[in-house]
């Protein structure tokens, strides 16, 4: 393997799991592409003579000097994956390969974030989101003014010795609280959602209002409420239990990748879903959890998708798109070899996570978590299968789908009831009939 990613980190990733030890090289990635991004808005603002290029240079080089004096720190700003989603947006947006206006100016506000969290001072203006002051990774100021024009309203931030105010002149002073992870008058903060059990720690933060925390997805339109808040945290916290107890490896990946969750909401009436976006590392879209073990099973099917689309920003896994469409046992539509390949990832975490869980509950519940480890075991074998006919596969690809496929069948192997497998094959039947009649 090339240098991008060593051969046990793609060995381990390509059998399905690897740990936080995977994991780490995957976050140490995308922290780097944080930072190719954030330089390249700077550079293209200058290129395009933007109004907000000088703005954005001295923010970069406040950025820059709150890096050197608390790097940890700020690199917790850096890391935060609305701080990746704006880059690209707003770098896309001045080469002029997305129609909107570039919101160069987002910039000053990861700087200012960044100077609170390192304790440096500072002065400098930020952007304003209809009446409110976003502050990625922090929360949001109630300035109470809105701006005529999306990107051109500002409000003034300055922190000193470690506090921080944001005023507009025509509208209320704000002040970040101490804690701005609590909320405070004028200040809506991004909640943390915090779970422990056994001495393992997994702290998340809710993402309910930055304008770039979930690409692509039907968003909660509102802030959720105290009720909702607390049901987020019970089923968090039992989920953190169970996967603590009974499925580690889950457990180690998600408190190394997952950083915010997002409400959002499921489509046609379903009961649930969930959705990772390709360059928001970090972040977990979700409807209102169904209960914890529905829960640490959103998290072992994710944090796959999370893995592999890190993975990608190194790595080429399939050829480039031409047209040809696939039967994914998951899906209603045809997909193409790339979601068909991160598909069977995902899947092989939901297969793994019922293998381990049939064995930790009893009757009824072990029936349904034996048929649902017997249907995803046997379905992602076949989609494996059809994707490694399918000529769309680099030689990277081949590769790490073969060791993909020798964790399936070994599964394969494990004994079920009688019952649940029939219930599994009646299931995979049901589906691909549906399918094709729809599709042919």
């Amino acid at each position: 393997m090339s240098d991008p990613v060593p051969e046990p980190v793609f060995e381990a990733l390509s059998r399905g799991g690897g740990g936080a030890g995977a994991t780490a090289h995957l976050r140490a990635a995308q922290f780097g592409k944080h930072l190719l991004l954030l330089r390249r808005v700077v550079d293209a603002a200058r290129g395009a003579g933007h109004a907000d290029a000088d703005r954005a240079r001295d923010a970069y080089d406040l950025l820059a000097e709150a890096q050197e004096h608390a790097p940890d720190r700020v690199a917790t700003v850096l890391r935060h994956p609305t701080v990746g989603v704006w880059a690209r947006r707003t770098a896309l947006a001045l080469a002029g390969h997305r129609p909107e206006r570039p919101r160069v100016s987002g910039l000053a506000a990861i700087a200012a974030v960044a100077a609170l969290r390192g304790g440096m001072d500072a002065r400098l203006e930020v952007p304003l989101d209809g009446p409110t002051a976003p502050l990625p990774s922090l929360g949001r100021a109630l300035v109470g003014v809105e701006s005529r024009r999306v990107g051109t309203g500002r409000a003034l931030f300055e922190t000193t010795a470690g506090r921080a105010v944001l005023r507009t002149g025509n509208g209320p002073e704000v002040t970040v609280p101490e804690d701005p992870h609590e909320d405070a008058p004028g200040w809506h903060a991004l909640r943390r959602l915090v779970a422990e059990h056994r001495g393992e720690r997994l702290t998340l933060l809710l993402d309910d209002q930055d304008p770039d925390r979930m690409p692509g997805a039907d968003l909660v339109a509102h802030r959720l409420g105290a009720a909702e808040l607390a049901r987020w945290r019970r089923d968090l916290a039992e989920s953190w239990r169970l996967l603590v107890d009974h499925h580690w490896t889950v457990a180690a990946e998600t408190a190394d990748t997952v950083v915010t969750l997002t409400p959002i909401t499921a489509p046609g009436g379903r009961a649930h879903t969930s959705a990772t976006a390709r360059h928001a590392f970090g972040n977990l879209g979700l409807s209102t959890p169904p209960g914890p073990t529905l829960l640490a099973l959103t998290f072992a099917h994710e944090v796959q998708h999370a893995k592999l689309t890190a993975l990608l920003d190194l790595v080429e896994l399939t050829l480039p798109e031409d047209g040809s469409r696939f039967y994914a046992p998951w899906r209603p539509d045809p997909r193409p070899a790339s979601g068909l390949f991160q598909g069977v990832y995902a899947h092989l975490g939901v297969a793994g996570f019922w293998r381990r869980h049939r064995h930790t509950v009893t009757g009824d519940e072990a029936a349904r978590a034996h048929a649902d480890f017997a249907h995803w075991r046997r379905s992602t074998v076949d989609a494996a299968e059809a994707l490694a006919d399918s000529g769309r596969l680099t030689a990277e690809g081949k590769r790490f789908l073969a060791a993909t496929d020798r964790t399936l069948r070994a599964w394969l192997a494990e004994p079920v009831p009688a019952p649940a497998e029939e219930a599994a094959e009646a299931a995979a039947r049901s589906h691909r009939e549906r399918w094709h009649a729809r599709h042919g």
